[in-house]
């Protein structure tokens, strides 16, 4: 299976170091130096990165067969792309790769349905599932453990204890003037 790990961004330099924006929680293993990812669009690579360093904050990464700005400077914009084996799961108990939870059936505490994940939108903030639900609209839940408060892999569904308003269009509003009246 193929994830997408990074893409990447400007060049850095002149020496062909090139900023990523990361798009995995295992950096240092995906984009370790020796690993060899394929590319999208696929005429770039693969590449296999030669060295990596962290400067203010941003990983800089630098590719065999890339030694100077203008090579650095055609990459912009090429994704990343790992192969992992589908049945690897991450290393922390409580994390889960985008395809463990792609087509998870989504209910409430109390067994009501609400939709399926179709989408993962990965935030700066928070991660979201975008959600269809069975009349074929969408709703967006955010991945935070208040609201899901379950993942059951076994029996491919996300359990949610939405907040009022978030699946519906019941919110509860509450006015301190009307509790002053």
């Amino acid at each position: 299976m193929q994830l997408v790990v990074a893409r990447i961004g400007r060049a850095h330099g002149i020496k062909g170091e090139v900023t990523v924006e990361v798009r995995t929680d295992e950096p240092e293993l995906r984009l370790a130096p020796g690993a060899v990812l394929a590319t999208e669009p696929a005429s770039t690579g693969p590449l296999t990165i030669e060295t990596g360093r962290v400067h203010s904050g941003r990983l800089l990464l630098r590719f065999e067969g890339v030694s100077d700005r203008t090579g650095a400077e055609a990459l912009r914009n090429t994704l990343l792309i790992a192969e992992v084996d589908p049945e690897e799961l991450p290393e922390e108990e409580d994390e889960y790769y985008d395809h463990q939870l792609m087509d998870l059936d989504v209910v409430t505490k109390d067994g009501t349905e609400v939709g399926r994940i179709t989408e993962i939108s990965h935030l700066p903030s928070q991660d979201l599932f975008i959600v269809e639900r069975p009349d074929g609209s969408e709703v967006m839940i955010p991945f935070v453990e208040s609201i899901v408060v379950e993942i059951d892999l076994e029996e491919q569904r996300a359990v949610i204890d939405p907040p009022p308003g978030l699946i519906d269009d019941r919110a509860e509003i509450v006015s301190s003037r009307e509790e002053e009246a």
